[in-house]
């Protein structure tokens, strides 16, 4: 559904049109007597005598034209509460061909910070569908009206809101194409178009990138016909040439695993192999459309993991682009060799404050987290805790895993620097982000976000329907924001 939110600065009493008022928790509402009819009051007010005011939100049909919706404010509610709840509110009324609602904002009653700006926020994140391919399109839209002379989000609020849901919005639909259209190749060509906002964008095609050295990258593309590339997105919004921000995604555009060829159920999910990359590229959108002022750079790395006669089988020996090899011992551990050559290029090429970088890496942090937290490793106790902190503000959890040296055993090869999967069993994430880690060189803070169990969402979220969930721009745009501007 496509929606549209409009700010109006005269406030028409008693409309005959679907209005939303906010109360208190208890649902009080001697407030808005001056907005509705006596009758409409007095009828609403003997309902809610008899109402469960647990709930957050009441929809009184008064007649075929009008509805009035109450929405309770309650106490102590975080920012989250209050986009959740702007989500409900879509929830409840999303249903029917086009339909208009107009918000008074001066029935807003909660002491809360840009309280509107984060419930609206809430609800277009809910409002995301993917139909691009249905042959028959809906055309359904609900228009917001917001009336009122108080409580409205500012201008420049409003702007990073919008920036926000363009970013994840844009992500959702890079995870959401299916891979015969998202290839590598045409991934490429998407990015480019972000140049309109003011981003640098440099692409490295495989002619490059054997001349940088990068085969661990390019082994797993080599089963492909499309090409394998490594795309960097900077954005240089600061005033002084400080050291940016560096964020890293895996952007395998489909994964069949190569040779250690996975199970053919759910292989169609394989689409979303690619969520990491989607979640920096969304991010580095969001940044440049609000103006951060901070100096960041986002880099992909995009492979599709084919299976041919020319594919890496299991058992080469590869070079990274740090110099050193790399045991290949399963093909579908293909994330990780995709990173490997991308961190080190970060680290080197644009010398940053921190990296992150975000993957669908391992099948066992969803065995340990399902899909309530992303797992988060790292070599920084500071950039660990800032990293949790701004994703429980925007609800995308993540939970603290181990890293240790003695771990490394577990991935130590007889035949090459090191081996790309752990065979002796158990702890599958932390020997996946021990091996990140070995190609951060100079001791740069970095953290690795495995977000396997969060990229993509079979039943829906809180703030997402079934599919992509964009899960990564926020957090980071959060961290970014409370920490670095």
């Amino acid at each position: 559904m496509t929606v549209k939110i409009n700010y109006i600065k005269k406030i028409t009493n008693k409309f005959s049109a679907n209005v939303v008022f906010f109360t208190n928790e208890k649902f009080s509402i001697n407030h808005l007597k001056k907005h509705v009819t006596n009758s409409e009051f007095n009828y609403i007010n003997d309902l809610l005598k008899s109402s469960d005011l647990k709930k957050n939100i009441f929809v009184y049909e008064l007649n075929s034209k009008k509805k009035i919706v109450l929405i309770s404010a309650k106490n102590n509610l975080t920012t989250s509460d209050i986009e959740n709840l702007g989500a409900e509110f879509y929830g409840r009324i999303n249903y029917g061909k086009n339909s208009e609602y107009f918000i008074n904002s001066d029935t807003v009653v909660a002491k809360y910070d840009n309280f509107l700006g984060h419930f609206l926020h809430g609800l277009k994140l809910k409002s995301y569908e993917f139909k691009k391919y249905k042959s028959k399109k809906e055309n359904r839209f609900l228009s917001i009206n917001v009336i009122g002379n108080k409580n409205k989000p500012s201008a420049q609020t409003q702007l990073k809101f919008k920036a926000l849901e363009e970013g994840a919005f844009f992500a959702r639909d890079l995870v959401s194409e299916p891979g015969n259209i998202l290839h590598p190749d045409e991934y490429a060509k998407r990015l480019i178009s972000l140049k309109k906002n003011r981003l640098k964008v440099n692409i490295y095609d495989e002619k490059k990138l054997r001349k940088l050295g990068m085969h661990s990258l390019l082994g797993v593309g080599m089963g492909s016909v499309r090409g394998s590339y490594l795309v960097t997105i900077e954005w240089n919004g600061a005033k002084n040439n400080s050291r940016p921000l560096a964020f890293v995604g895996k952007g395998v555009t489909f994964d069949t695993g190569g040779y250690s060829l996975k199970p053919a159920r759910f292989m169609e999910d394989m689409t979303y192999d690619m969520a990491g990359s989607a979640a920096v590229v969304g991010l580095m959108k969001s940044l440049a459309l609000r103006k951060a002022k901070i100096n960041a750079v986002g880099v992909v790395g995009l492979v599709e993991n084919m299976v041919s006669g020319i594919a890496q089988r299991p058992g080469d020996i590869v070079k990274s682009y740090s110099g050193k090899t790399i045991e290949v011992l399963n093909t579908d551990a293909e994330g990780r060799l995709v990173l490997a050559d991308a961190l080190t290029y970060t680290e080197k090429k644009f010398k940053p404050k921190f990296i992150i970088d975000l993957a669908t890496l391992t099948g066992a942090i969803i065995v340990s987290l399902g899909s309530e937290y992303a797992g988060l490793f790292s070599n920084d106790d500071k950039l660990s805790k800032q990293i949790l902190n701004a994703g429980e503000k925007v609800n995308e959890k993540l939970w603290r895993m181990p890293l240790h040296k003695n771990y490394d055993k577990l991935i130590n090869s007889k035949n090459a620097d090191m081996q790309n999967i752990n065979y002796v069993g158990g702890a599958g994430s932390t020997t996946a982000a021990q091996f990140l880690q070995r190609f951060i060189l100079n001791k740069t803070p970095w953290a690795h976000l495995d977000i396997a169990g969060m990229a993509f969402s079979k039943y829906g979220g809180s703030l997402n329907s079934s599919g992509a969930t964009g899960f990564g721009v926020r957090l980071l745009n959060q961290l970014i924001e409370e920490n670095y501007e």
